[in-house]
């Protein structure tokens, strides 16, 4: 009860108003840009220099680890397509196969699979079909999660728990839920092999995720059944899909048996879901509630939960009280991450409070919190809309001077910036910059550059980048 009564926020950001100086508005400032000449860019070595002299350097050790991964992945794909290699060393094959699959890369996984089944010292092994089953999950691969199962069975071995369970898994992220149950059905009828608590928790996961909340009753009802309980998973995972989306009803109904049950107890995450769910719609007297109800129970907040109020006071223009919370996990000894900086960025930024995100910038770099790519991102965007492209320009400069993964969003924040401000040049620079870097363009890509052309009348541009964009979608689908 001590730490409950110690942890009991106190009403400086649940109840009352504060007065701070911190948070005023701050008047956005208009710069005048004058419209360069625009030039027409067909070759990547006009990218000025202070852009891509800067974005082409990263981190050498991850760069040879990730090329060293990349060739030998590539060293044995390339053997698959073979029938001669059929004796390779066992390390390079598994090594290769064991980086596909972490990687995701489904597509290079199977084929050095196919390739590791050639080999003389070739063994089946059921744990290799339930890592290949998990990733093919993932990567949204029912079909090819179905032809390996048949694999596995010619293969002669008898399928375990996991691999049934994967199975289900790699039908349910896809939608196929009515095949998942079939698999659970067929499971039932296989020794050693009765679907558990976990088979139907994943089940249930994927129900909430498509929403299919009709099935999720008859789900409860086959456990019951069977006699298995919910666990403090299965519960979290109905709490969480109920909250998101928006079914509170049923979200505290799962909550009371939760807390009825006697094989399940709420804990962190189950508190983070409800007050994320009543947050992220705007009910924050009914998410300040359920918080010091939390406290009572004696569940202790994690950095999470206060980045779900500072989130949840944000969007709802409670910068005052978003402040507290920030100074309520400092005095507790909660230090703020880089996630909690780069949510209070974000929002100065998109409410056009230029100077308390620079402010903020500051403190987090003060505080020895490394910036990522998203942190630059929004202060990219809040810099574009004000106009202030200057300082977009020292954004560049700083990132040029770190070791920061560029990724496509922000490429695509850093193209708007200069898109908006009629710089084409600089736009093009940076996209031709994304090549060079491998970051793939996605549609905001196209669609952010195609926008300028047409402001700049550039109709002739706007159309090929119309073309190029239809292709990419195109050969992303196949």
């Amino acid at each position: 009860m001590q730490c409950a009564m110690e942890l009991q926020l106190s009403s400086t950001f649940l109840s009352s108003s504060i007065s701070s100086p911190y948070l005023m508005i701050v008047p956005k400032e208009h710069i005048n840009q004058q419209k360069q000449q625009v030039l027409s860019i067909k070759s990547s070595s006009l990218i000025p220099e202070n852009i891509s002299g800067g974005l082409q350097k990263s981190s050498k050790k991850d760069l040879s680890r990730l090329l060293r991964t990349e060739a030998a992945i590539n060293g044995i794909e390339r053997k698959a397509d073979s029938q001669k290699y059929t004796n390779l060393w066992p390390k390079a094959v598994l090594e290769a196969l064991d980086d596909s699959i972490k990687q995701n890369r489904w597509d290079s996984a199977l084929k050095i699979f196919g390739l590791l089944r050639k080999q003389h010292w070739y063994e089946p092994r059921c744990h290799t079909y339930a890592k290949l089953l998990v990733m093919l999950g993932k990567c949204k691969q029912p079909n090819q999660a179905s032809l390996l199962f048949e694999i596995m069975l010619t293969d002669g071995l008898q399928p375990t728990l996991d691999v049934y369970t994967a199975l289900v898994s790699a039908y349910g992220l896809s939608g196929l839920l009515d095949e998942a149950l079939r698999t659970i059905d067929d499971m039932k009828s296989v020794s050693n092999c009765k679907p558990d608590v976990y088979t139907y928790s994943i089940l249930i996961k994927c129900c909430t995720k498509f929403r299919r909340f009709d099935m999720i009753e008859y789900i409860l009802a086959e456990m019951a059944y069977l006699g298995i309980e919910c666990t403090s998973v299965t519960y979290n995972t109905l709490i969480d899909g109920y909250g998101k989306a928006k079914l509170f009803e049923l979200m505290e109904s799962s909550l009371t048996d939760m807390i009825e049950s006697e094989t399940a107890s709420p804990d962190v995450f189950t508190l983070n879901s409800v007050i994320g769910s009543y947050g992220s719609c705007g009910k924050l007297e009914i998410m300040e509630k359920w918080f010091e109800n939390f406290q009572v129970m004696g569940i202790k907040p994690d950095v999470m939960t206060f980045n779900i109020l500072i989130k949840s006071y944000g969007r709802a223009g409670m910068y005052q009280k978003m402040e507290s919370v920030l100074d309520f996990m400092r005095n507790r000894f909660y230090s703020p991450t880089v996630v909690t900086y780069n949510i209070i960025i974000e929002i100065f930024g998109k409410a056009g409070l230029i100077m308390n995100m620079e402010e903020l910038f500051l403190q987090m770099k003060h505080q020895g919190v490394k910036p990522t790519s998203f942190t630059y991102c929004s202060i990219v965007s809040a810099y574009g809309r004000a106009g202030l492209l200057e300082k977009v320009d020292s954004i560049m400069r700083q990132v040029e001077n770190s070791d920061v993964v560029l990724d496509t969003p922000f490429f695509n924040c850093i193209i708007s910036a200069y898109g908006q401000a009629g710089d084409i040049e600089r736009m093009v620079a940076l996209f031709l910059e994304m090549k060079v870097r491998k970051c793939k363009p996605d549609y905001i890509t196209f669609s952010t550059m195609i926008q300028a052309y047409n402001s700049q009348g550039m109709i002739e541009a706007a159309n090929d980048l119309k073309s190029k964009m239809i292709t990419a979608c195109e050969s992303n689908e196949k």
